[in-house]
């Protein structure tokens, strides 16, 4: 029987409805049925939400939950278990397993493992390619008939135009988005990090700038040809920030995310924060933290909207995987569970917004990949129809600490920092999921 709960006294924001104040969120039979002030009901659940913010269920468009074929990285079960920790009640998982969703029958394998052990709500990203190889599309007919919410390759471009055009064109006319991981390897081979006076210091390979802009001009030039939906993934620079702009004011169907790490992290953490470089690995991502000046870029396409979505690309790895040389070390940060207090860090600053914060969490991404049309009231606090809410504290001082975090991926370079602002409380399916005190993420 679903218990019936009374949040009360929070700011409550919800973009999608317009609302911003404080007020209190009836929720029963497993959904929101009352949104404002003075609800006073009996028999009820009553969550002190004073001093905290009241929002829809966190949306991300970009996770890897490893599982199947990568389970000493993450497994389905303990990787939504810090999703949901998080705030993340809604998570689009990508294709980069073993085997990967390139046809109905795995994807169905997958979705039934999804469905055993996922601890929250799990929309499946299919292949382009068949097994991300970038040499032939992937079924895509199939996935989309079995339940898709988009198309990637993840972490491998399509290097193809020709193939990449015929995906696109293929994807429009089945209705769904293709995300891209926009990058030109073969303008820095797999460099380890962002290309600058940081990787010429420490002796790095680098990724230029560059290789992220040209590919997305070419994408968007291609999904132009082709009439259809694209996603850039992981925006990271500010050239391509400025090519993303144009695309928009050219009226093109073109969305993009950007991640908490390149929010908050730049390529300096690479060095670490002593007096000698510390070539940490664990601030090893693909694509890499860039420069300041590309961090403020972002922060202000996030603000004016020219960027979508905050996505985590939430990245487990075994402490193998980091414990090697820099060039050898795995991309990727683990980040479900830290995300949203280094947001809510940004905005103790004075550098991001909450209310765009929880507008790039909830209904823009859900609008993105057309979520709210498939599951009602995601990313949003609709009485009668949403059943995910999450309160956060913004004024908790938490010290990240990976070694209590759900995800088996410890792989994080902000162990030991003090950030301001956590997860308090997350309502999922009608139901209180997760309720935490203390002062660590």
């Amino acid at each position: 029987m679903n218990e019936r709960l009374v949040v009360r006294g929070g700011r409550v924001i919800d973009p999608a409805r317009g609302i911003d104040g404080i007020l209190d969120v009836l929720i029963a039979d497993g959904r929101v049925v009352e949104v404002r002030p003075g609800i006073d009901v009996a028999p009820a659940r009553v969550l002190d939400a004073r001093g905290c913010i009241v929002a829809p269920g966190f949306v991300d468009l970009h996770a890897h939950l490893r599982e199947p074929g990568f389970e000493q990285k993450g497994t389905i079960a303990t990787e939504t278990g810090a999703a949901l920790r998080g705030g993340f009640t809604t998570i689009c998982a990508m294709p980069n397993t073993r085997p990967a969703p390139d046809c109905g029958p795995v994807l169905e394998s997958v979705l039934e493992r999804f469905q055993r052990d996922g601890r929250n709500r799990i929309l499946p990203i299919g292949c382009i390619t068949r097994s991300r190889e970038g040499r032939e599309l992937a079924e895509l007919a199939e996935l989309a008939a079995g339940g898709v919410i988009a198309f990637s390759d993840d972490g491998n471009p399509v290097a193809d135009p020709r193939l990449m055009r015929n995906a696109l064109a293929l994807a429009g006319a089945l209705g769904l988005p293709i995300t891209e991981h926009c990058d030109s390897p073969e303008m820095h081979g797999q460099g380890a990090m962002n290309e600058g006076a940081v990787s010429e210091r420490l002796g790095l390979s680098g990724q230029p700038a560059a290789a992220e802009a040209a590919a997305i001009a070419r994408n968007i030039e291609l999904a132009a040809a082709a009439g259809a939906r694209l996603h850039i993934a992981h925006v990271t620079t500010r050239r391509g920030i400025e090519i993303i702009a144009e695309a928009k004011q050219r009226g093109l169907p073109v969305t993009c995310e950007v991640t908490p790490s390149h929010l908050f992290l730049t390529e300096d953490a690479v060095s670490g924060d002593g007096p000698e470089p510390a070539y940490d690995t664990n601030a090893k991502i693909n694509p890499p933290l860039r420069t300041e000046a590309d961090r403020r870029a972002l922060l202000a396409a996030l603000d004016a909207g020219i960027i979508d979505a905050i996505a985590t690309d939430h990245a487990p790895h075994a402490i193998e995987d980091k414990l090697v040389e820099f060039e050898d070390a795995a991309f990727g940060i683990s980040c479900f569970e830290s995300a949203a207090s280094t947001l809510l860090t940004l905005v103790a600053r004075g550098e991001l917004r909450a209310e765009r914060m929880v507008e790039a969490l909830t209904s823009r991404p859900a609008a993105c990949f057309g979520i709210d049309r498939r599951i009602p009231g995601a990313g949003r606090l609709e009485p009668g129809v949403s059943r995910d809410v999450v309160i956060l504290d913004p004024s908790a001082e938490v010290t990240v600490d990976p070694t209590r975090w759900v995800s088996k991926g410890k792989n994080t370079p902000l162990a030991g920092k003090l950030l301001r602002g956590e997860v308090r409380a997350v309502i999922f399916d009608g139901m209180l999921a997760q309720e935490r005190e203390g002062a660590h993420v």
